[in-house]
């Protein structure tokens, strides 16, 4: 490893890949990584979070939060900065280390038990659904958006069936935004939506935001029209 003008050089070890190599060398020389781990946060991306907060006032006065996509903790770190004894409840297929006050759940989300599992665990409506999921890519660019798009879908659909009217949904996207459909049904269901990237995502990165608030409140089937 060697150092030239304040950016970290890593040298290709035996055994480790020239991927692996760039991807450490970002990693010492990523600013976001070295504040999150002088400032506390488990990863970089809870500086995502607190710049999508600083625009569009997220998390003021939220009392009921869940974390779709937890692991390894940082969206729920700021949660806690940001809010006083907010419930929050998060999940992921990873172990997740312990987090003081909050109930983390070792599940997939897709499973057919895991909505009810996590109502059940917040204990009323929520005030903002956050989600960082991101789907295993496999270097296809349009099944990688389908699959990303489905976890988006299935985080909204949760979403209107927990949050509080008012309420806001947070989720991760990529490059180009969500589609066309599913931006519609989320105009249907809230009073903005918007997308954004932000400062922290790294310039590379095909991950954009989309951000919908104002939940105008569940609608009953046969209610329309």
């Amino acid at each position: 490893m060697t150092r030239s003008t304040g950016h970290t050089r890593v040298k290709t070890a035996k055994g480790r890949t020239a991927q692996s190599t760039r991807w450490l060398e970002r990693q010492l020389n990523d600013p976001y990584v070295k504040k999150a781990k002088a400032e506390g946060y488990r990863s970089r991306a809870a500086y995502k979070l607190l710049e999508l907060d600083e625009r569009f006032n997220l998390l003021r006065g939220v009392k009921r939060v869940v974390d779709l996509g937890i692991a390894p903790g940082g969206w729920t770190q700021v949660v806690q900065k940001k809010t006083k004894g907010a419930t929050i409840v998060g999940i992921d297929l990873l172990p997740v280390d312990p987090i003081e006050d909050v109930t983390i759940l070792q599940m997939d989300f897709l499973s057919d038990d895991a909505p009810r599992v996590l109502t059940e665990a917040l204990g009323g409506d929520a005030d903002i659904v956050l989600s960082d999921m991101a789907a295993n890519t496999v270097g296809h660019a349009q099944t990688d958006h389908l699959r990303t798009m489905a976890l988006v879908e299935a985080g909204m659909v949760f979403a209107c069936e927990i949050l509080r009217p008012g309420g806001a949904y947070v989720a991760k996207v990529l490059a180009g935004g969500a589609d066309h459909d599913l931006v519609a049904e989320l105009k249907r269901n809230f009073t903005a939506v918007k997308h954004a990237k932000p400062p922290a995502s790294r310039k590379g990165s095909s991950e954009w935001y989309v951000i919908a608030q104002g939940f105008k409140g569940r609608v009953d089937v046969g209610e329309e029209g």
